[in-house]
């Protein structure tokens, strides 16, 4: 019996010695798998890392092309099938300016196609860099770009769209808008035909820090804003005035650093194709009293009449030209002067010293010859680069004023239905003794002949990751 019992113990540990390397083989076993699932969350992680700097990298590019495409404004007379091509130009341009290199593919007629940006770093510690395609659709009006970023050998690309529109121009709704400072001396009284702010008043003025001067009696009924952050106002007078308002207390009717307006681009090819007649000195007696329409005024004929004279339709004055009318002015219609918006040279003159009076388009003549024009309503005077002075009085002149330097003088004076526009950044001046009033009510369309900015939209709800 003792030596069966001394058997059994032996035989249960050697059992004992299997069970426990068993056990061992188990959670080595479990170590390892736990080990290997360790490592390979490590590694999904990383990648998930790289997808995930991947991802912000394209989104990064995005940014950067919403800067850059947000900068396009091409004129709006622009077409369809060429607005690719000029974005192409504008993107060059302004990009290459900051040493930032497009790249280009051009279709089989040798019209670009797509353009983009290569490989742009982000950051080098982590290997992120992006790169950009932008490409034509078959609906002219919407351009798709794909932005994929990268982190090592990680790539995410983000496919958006991007719409042709309009930007309407709100420099229109003054009643003046300068680049250059606004001076006003005497008695000039500026107000709203209905309310005040009929008659506010844009400023930019960045090449002279007095913006604005009013010396003596003159009065702005409207508020002021001016763009240029180092500005300052002269108030001289003891009944100089803004917003209904003198002395200290006028200046709080005045904003300094105001954001900045758009000013159209004036399209006064477009007004070409009205012109049916040409005026010729050794013909046209500007001493005596005529009647011209639809005429052109070749550059260089610098005629002065001196008798009394009706426009009808369009007066078309090429460049260069000094035109003088010291004579009573009667004009139904617009004067268009075809010169360059960035010539603030004072070359070119348009000058009224007589009284002027104005008709809306509409009451021309219903014959063939002003079939269109018409339609054009709301410009009475477009003459980029010539100055236009004012020097006799006049009712009412029917339509927005835009030329490079303004001058009204004397007795000037009378209700404009419209804005006056002044694209030079020399002074704007108003002198004398006359009433402007600025009669804006209803007017919901931009001016003919200042097509509204064609911009490039982002079309957020096109948003993909592909």
């Amino acid at each position: 019996m003792n030596r069966y019992k001394g058997r059994n113990r032996h035989l249960r540990r050697g059992a004992i010695l299997i069970i426990a390397v068993i056990f061992v083989a188990v959670f080595s076993s479990f170590g390892l798998a736990v080990l290997t699932m360790s490592s390979t969350n490590v590694r999904v992680a990383d990648n998930q890392q790289k997808a995930n700097r991947a991802l912000e990298s394209a989104q990064s590019g995005l940014e950067v092309m919403k800067y850059w495409l947000g900068r396009v404004a091409m004129p709006g007379d622009t077409t369809p099938a060429d607005r690719f091509s000029t974005l192409t130009y504008l993107l060059n341009s302004d990009m290459g300016n900051a040493g930032i290199y497009v790249n280009q593919a051009y279709d089989d007629d040798g019209y670009p196609a797509s353009l983009g940006l290569g490989d742009v770093a982000v950051s080098a510690l982590t290997d992120q860099s992006f790169s950009t395609s932008l490409q034509k659709t078959a609906d002219l009006d919407v351009l798709q770009m794909d932005i994929t970023g990268n982190s090592n050998s990680i790539a995410r690309t983000i496919r958006v769209n991007y719409t042709f529109g309009t930007r309407a121009h709100n420099v229109f709704d003054y009643g003046v808008a300068t680049k250059g400072p606004l001076s006003l001396s005497g008695n000039i009284d500026m107000s709203g035909a209905t309310v005040a702010v009929e008659a506010d008043v844009y400023i930019e003025s960045h090449n002279q820090n007095e913006a604005l001067s009013i010396i003596g009696n003159s009065q702005i009924a409207g508020d002021v804003q001016i763009t240029n952050p180092d500005a300052y106002v002269t108030l001289q007078g003891g009944q100089a005035g803004i917003g209904g308002e003198t002395g200290e207390a006028a200046l709080d009717n005045v904003t300094i650093g105001a954001e900045p307006a758009e000013f159209p681009i004036p399209l006064t090819g477009y007004f070409e194709q009205y012109v049916q007649n040409t005026f010729d000195p050794a013909i046209h007696d500007t001493s005596a009293d005529n009647t011209y329409e639809n005429i052109r005024i070749p550059g260089g004929t610098n005629p002065h009449f001196s008798g009394n004279v009706t426009l009808n339709g369009i007066i078309f004055i090429e460049t260069p030209n000094i035109v003088t009318f010291t004579g009573n002015v009667n004009i139904t219609g617009m004067v268009i002067g075809d010169g360059d918006m960035n010539d603030n040279s004072g070359a070119n003159q348009l000058t009224f010293l007589g009284n002027v009076s104005s008709n809306p388009v509409g009451d021309l003549p219903e014959t063939s010859q002003f079939d269109g024009i018409r339609d054009e309503t709301g410009t009475f005077l477009m003459a980029p680069g010539f100055s236009a002075s004012f020097g006799g009085n006049f009712d009412t002149l029917n339509g927005a004023i835009a030329a490079n330097g303004i001058n009204f003088f004397g007795n000037a004076g009378g209700t404009i239905n419209g804005s006056i526009l002044n694209y030079s950044d020399t002074p704007m001046t108003f002198s004398g003794n006359s009433d402007l009033i600025f009669n804006r009510s209803g007017i919901t369309e931009v001016p003919a002949g200042f097509g509204p900015e064609i911009i490039l939209h982002y079309v957020s709800e096109s948003y993909s990751e592909v």
